[in-house]
């Protein structure tokens, strides 16, 4: 953050927190968790802005001059846009503020109203910012109509809120029905896609399935990030010894806890060992495999996925 505003920050919440009569170190935590929350903000803000701007391009440079359609509220939008001419960016705001008030009881208040921000800034971004259509080739405004779209969805979640009431929608009936997310969306888009084929051809149905599935998978890079962690716990008697390939042979950092095998019989004692978990990216997956049978080829290995990781020593990333 720049110095200049960490100053006014740290100056205003002194002179706010005065007033409560608090000790000295409780006057710096304060300033501390005001730089932090601001800092947030101010990225959280940065992020949202970049999404609505991917989404507007996305929208007015490719899908809306060639009356293409997509998934969720978006898709909805523009099928009612196509048919009845509205402006898209009433349609955008109408059609969505509903979820955005089911989120205030659904998630939180504090992304309802984010959510509720960013989608009238994209309203009024596709309405005054005018991007020229790019391309009438079909193929391309699908894949590249949907990638910018879905980047812009992906940005805005990454900064705390959505453009596209879908997700809200899925987790409020998720949490009162056996389906998952995954299965109200695609229920929710099975039948905006049957509606489009139904109201236009199949052709436009097909190609709205090809930028949902751009979108899709364009907003699962930038929340899950491209490089996808996996978790690594390891229970081997030669612990020591594997604590220190991960880190100097890896490069990693690695936590140990304790632990008790739990093979044995009645009446017999557990075998108290310490557990070794670290987080690795794919690419060092085989590197660690490579290492770790040259020290016990009989360890006994758990690996997941990890959607996201931070601190620590994750940014170091040596391929020897």
């Amino acid at each position: 953050m720049n110095p200049i505003f960490q100053y006014l920050i740290a100056e205003t919440v002194k002179h706010q927190v005065k007033k409560k009569k608090l000790s000295s170190n409780q006057i710096e935590k304060e300033v501390k968790n005001a730089k932090v929350e601001l800092s947030h903000i101010f990225r959280d803000s940065f992020l949202i802005g970049c999404g609505i701007l991917s989404a507007t391009f996305g929208l007015s440079g490719f899908l809306l001059p060639n009356s293409f359609i997509d998934g969720g509220v978006t898709g909805i939008s523009l099928i009612i846009s196509e048919l009845t001419e509205m402006p898209l960016s009433i349609l955008l705001v109408a059609l969505n503020v509903p979820f955005m008030i089911l989120a205030f009881s659904t998630i939180s208040r504090q992304f309802a109203i984010k959510s509720i921000v960013a989608v009238l800034l994209l309203a009024v971004s596709v309405h005054f910012i005018p991007f020229d259509a790019i391309t009438d080739d079909k193929l391309l405004i699908s894949v590249f109509g949907g990638f910018f779209l879905g980047l812009g969805i992906g940005l805005a979640i990454r900064g705390g809120s959505v453009i596209d009431g879908t997700e809200v929608l899925a987790i409020f009936v998720s949490r009162r029905t056996s389906l998952t997310i995954g299965d109200v969306i695609l229920i929710f888009n099975i039948l905006i896609f049957g509606v489009a084929a139904y109201v236009f051809s199949v052709e436009i149905a097909l190609y709205a399935i090809l930028t949902y599935l751009a979108a899709s998978k364009t907003v699962d890079f930038v929340v899950s990030g491209i490089e996808e962690y996996v978790g690594v716990t390891i229970i081997s008697d030669r612990h020591e010894e594997i604590r220190l390939m991960i880190i100097e042979k890896l490069g990693r950092g690695c936590t140990l806890y304790s632990g008790k095998k739990g093979y044995a019989k009645r009446g017999e004692p557990l075998k108290e060992t310490n557990i070794v978990y670290t987080l690795l990216t794919r690419l060092e997956l085989s590197k660690l495999q490579t290492e770790l049978d040259k020290i016990d080829k009989n360890a006994f290995l758990v690996m997941h996925s990890i959607k996201d990781a931070k601190g620590g020593m994750i940014k170091k990333r040596p391929l020897k």
